[in-house]
């Protein structure tokens, strides 16, 4: 398992890619191979056949997985995507922030 610095349900920048620039919502993040999937980005279309009754098929358009390491958590006190560091409370417990306004975002 490959440790990631976003994960499921945060806002992030693409900053790296065809799709550079382009803000979205983490749907799923896949740890194993090092990647995520982004609401809205790297869409492709895919061609799906009805498998059963009643199932429509035709052209889809599918969000495709991107790598991890080309986008960026956008803080939601700034609004800039930044890094994030882990801080270690008072009672053991972790917490993200954002390294550029030392804000801290709630998981």
């Amino acid at each position: 398992m490959k440790k990631m610095h976003v994960k499921r349900g945060d806002t992030v920048k693409v900053i790296a890619g065809k799709d550079k620039g382009k803000e979205g919502k983490i749907i799923t993040a896949i740890p194993a191979d090092g990647k995520v999937i982004v609401e809205g980005v790297a869409v492709a279309k895919r061609h799906q056949k009805a498998r059963v009754q009643g199932q429509e098929s035709g052209i889809i358009h599918k969000e495709m997985p991107i790598d991890a390491s080309n986008v960026m958590r956008v803080c939601s006190k700034c609004g800039k995507a930044a890094r994030t560091g882990v801080k270690v409370l008072d009672d053991g417990s972790k917490m993200r922030y954002c390294k550029k306004c030392n804000a801290e975002l709630n998981d």
